[in-house]
């Protein structure tokens, strides 16, 4: 009983944690390493057909919504291939449609499925022609709405950090990257996810924008992004992110965990999603 335990338990951290790319050369990182998720396979009377209904069921339904919602016609308005007319609500829908592609890239490396990984190339390409040349990514902006939603800023990244989803939205564009791109072998996500955080390396850092992202997430997709390009330039950002938080450059609070620097932090306080993340 013990054994089949441990199996799942394995199973389940190695699966939450995210991964390591088989094929990268290794990195200067932590002496444990997380199991890739491409390695790890679930045959137990528990979570193996729980992991079948995700596939079969709820997958499939999350593309339903994305559709019937508008967020997959977000990035068609994006590319101008659709009139903008109505837009939905939050700047973070993006990440619905990021979401959908990280989950079920994780379901393609436990059964193969033919139709679900042709639905997610005609989503990644669409999200492609909503990428503009410099590799910014953030529909709600790009698709040049009559009015900007309160929280997006006249230029880019100026918003007020606790309100702007811009670097958040980056982030989760990064975690679905990484999981497409070592469940499949296929860069499609990769190149667009690679585009966009070089375009965060040349804005962001020392001398340039100086400032932390509101929601958290990005530090986590950058480094899964240097774990499988090896370009230190993203695990340095993302320390960047980390250190410039709560330093008292920028006036911080409890709800987004910037009251205090991240290493003086003892307590969970504020958003709990946002802590989470951190």
């Amino acid at each position: 009983m013990l054994q089949h335990l441990n199996k799942i338990s394995i199973a389940a951290i190695a699966l939450c944690v995210g991964s390591t790319a088989v094929t990268q050369e290794r990195n200067s990182d932590y002496p444990i390493q997380p199991v890739a998720f491409t390695q790890v396979h679930v045959n137990d009377h528990f979570w193996a057909p729980k992991m079948e209904l995700n596939l079969r069921v709820t997958i499939p339904y999350v593309l339903q919504k994305c559709r019937e919602t508008g967020r997959i016609d977000n990035f068609k308005k994006a590319a101008h291939k659709m009139p903008v007319a109505n837009i939905t609500e939050y700047p973070f829908d993006d990440t619905d449609v990021y979401k959908l592609i990280e989950g079920a890239s994780y379901a393609l490396q436990v059964k193969k499925d033919p139709e679900l990984e042709k639905s997610l190339d005609s989503l990644i390409a669409i999200i492609a022609d909503a990428q503009e040349p410099d590799g910014y990514l953030y529909t709600f902006r790009t698709m040049h709405p009559e009015k900007l939603h309160p929280w997006i800023g006249e230029k880019r990244w100026e918003k007020d950090p606790e309100l702007s989803h811009e670097l958040y939205d980056c982030g989760h564009l990064y975690e679905a990257a990484a999981a497409h791109y070592l469940a499949t072998g296929k860069r499609t996500m990769l190149n667009i996810a690679i585009k966009n955080a070089d375009l965060l390396v040349r804005d962001f850092g020392p001398g340039k924008a100086e400032y932390f992202p509101g929601h958290q997430v990005v530090e986590m997709g950058l480094a899964k992004m240097y774990r499988i390009t090896g370009k230190k330039e993203y695990l340095d950002l993302a320390k960047f992110f980390l250190d410039i938080r709560g330093n008292g450059k920028i006036e911080g609070s409890e709800y987004n965990q910037s009251n205090k620097p991240v290493v003086d932090q003892h307590e969970a306080v504020g958003h709990a999603v946002r802590a989470a993340y951190m």
